[in-house]
């Protein structure tokens, strides 16, 4: 009997809340908010008639509390988050990629220093480089990307440059700090071109308007300057045609053009053909359609565009007003444009002389020596002494000396004698043997292609 009665205070005072027997306990249930109901009647006379027993005395509350706290588990501390995830971790920045824009009398060299590049690592760079391509042919426009690393003191680490489209240089630092250098060549395929029109107001305006790339068509006007005077021979409505190559990506965008493979003049119902030929030797060259060479001892018109403003001859002179030998033939022209060597030779001098203006002489093969008056200016390195090639640029045209207006006077003197410069030509070289059936052979084959695609047509050739 003692033993359920001792049983049953013990159930009771478990009822009561932790709170009253001191600090709250931790525990994973929410509190109770309900009160705990009053002791029955019947129960608390049980406790009372209940003598006190040392063996069954209940715990007191302290211990009670200890107990609880021993039996329930541990709580492991919720996460903080004051250590950032190491995957999350700052990374040290990349490379910084600038891009350089050539201008006029930039070098390479200069553009890094610019660029906070090291003089040392931009000369070693360089050096690499000029395997591929020679800095010195940069030109104003041309984008220069370099990659650095970042620091307090930038460090070059690659350099690339595309010096003609679809071909990119580029050299890089490698792992030991030597620099290594590449080549890439896009993938591209090469196109037969036809471009053809009405001359209107001259041949070069008139051949770029057909489609002909303006550097193309000065090119064409210089090597039929051999065999054509424009200002005599050139008419209103006389035609033209010419064959070059083209070359593509294989999305169809032009990467760049080539050569003209042929070109065709009729002048007043007279027509000219002219074709590129290699020989065997490897020396290219123009020909007409029988295999003669146009290159001449002499040009014709040692310059581009020019009209013949006076002849060969006896005339009025226009400043001293009576009439005089006039020893050669001038070329109006714009002040500025350029003039050529008009043969091979070595330049007497370079100066300025009494009624010449700034003139330059050259001294030819066989007692021949030309004379260039009334320039501007004198070509780069124009100076006595100087070896010069047909169709160097030795000045350019201007007023200067006995002048009323911006023109080149052109003389051609034999051995002491001035002689009329339309008229001092040599017989031409012809090709013969092998060379000439390789020459058949080829206008064949291009006249096979070309047949049956209209101007502005393209058609695929096969390789590059």
């Amino acid at each position: 009997m003692r033993l359920r009665l001792a049983l049953t205070t013990l159930a009771l005072i478990a009822l009561y809340p932790a709170a009253r027997f001191g600090p709250a306990l931790v525990t994973s249930s929410p509190p109770a908010t309900a009160d705990v109901p009053a002791m029955p009647p019947v129960a608390a006379a049980a406790e009372a008639a209940i003598p006190a027993s040392p063996q069954l005395t209940a715990p007191a509350p302290a211990e009670l509390a200890q107990t609880e706290l021993a039996q329930t588990p541990a709580m492991e501390p919720a996460p903080t988050d004051t250590a950032a995830p190491e995957a999350l971790q700052e990374e040290p920045p990349g490379p910084q990629e600038r891009i350089l824009v050539v201008t006029r009398g930039d070098t390479l060299a200069g553009l890094l220093d610019d660029a906070g590049v090291d003089s040392a690592e931009a000369h070693a760079a360089i050096d690499r480089l000029s395997r591929q391509f020679r800095p010195n042919l940069l030109r104003p426009g041309q984008e220069i990307a370099i990659r650095l690393a970042q620091g307090d003191e930038p460090a070059l680490i690659e350099i690339e440059i595309e010096p003609e489209p679809g071909r990119t240089v580029r050299v890089v630092r490698q792992a030991d700090g030597d620099w290594a250098d590449s080549e890439t060549i896009a993938p591209r395929s090469r196109y037969l071109v036809r471009a053809e029109g009405t001359v209107d107001g001259g041949l070069f305006p008139a051949m770029t308007r057909s489609g002909v790339p303006a550097g193309m068509a000065l090119s064409l006007i210089r090597i039929l300057g051999h065999q054509v005077d424009f200002q005599r021979d050139l008419q209103p409505g006389d035609s033209f045609s010419i064959l070059f190559d083209r070359f593509r990506t294989n999305e169809g965008d032009i990467l760049a053009h080539g050569e003209i493979l042929k070109a065709s003049l009729t002048m007043s119902g007279r027509t000219l053909e002219i074709w590129r030929h290699k020989n065997r030797a490897g020396d290219l060259g123009w020909y007409d359609s029988l295999g003669q060479s146009l290159r001449r001892s002499f040009m014709r018109t040692p310059l581009d565009g020019a009209r013949v403003s006076s002849g060969f001859g006896p005339r009025r002179h226009p400043i001293l007003g009576f009439n005089r030998m006039h020893q050669g033939i001038d070329f109006a022209a714009p002040t500025g444009t350029p003039i050529y060597a008009a043969a091979d030779g070595v330049v007497i001098s370079a100066k300025r002389e009494r009624g010449y203006g700034l003139i330059v002489r050259i001294r030819h093969a066989n007692g021949v020596e030309t004379r260039y008056a009334h320039m501007s200016r004198f070509g780069r390195n124009i100076a006595g002494g100087r070896r010069v090639r047909q169709g160097a640029v030795i000045g350019a045209v201007g007023s200067t000396g006995m002048s009323t207006g911006p023109h080149l006077h052109y003389e051609i003197v034999v051995r002491g004698r001035a002689v009329n410069p339309a008229r001092h030509v040599q017989p031409p070289v012809r090709l013969a043997g092998h060379d000439l059936r390789d020459f058949r052979a080829r206008q064949a084959r291009i006249a096979r292609i070309a047949d049956g695609f209209g101007s502005g047509d393209e058609v695929a050739l096969a390789g590059n």
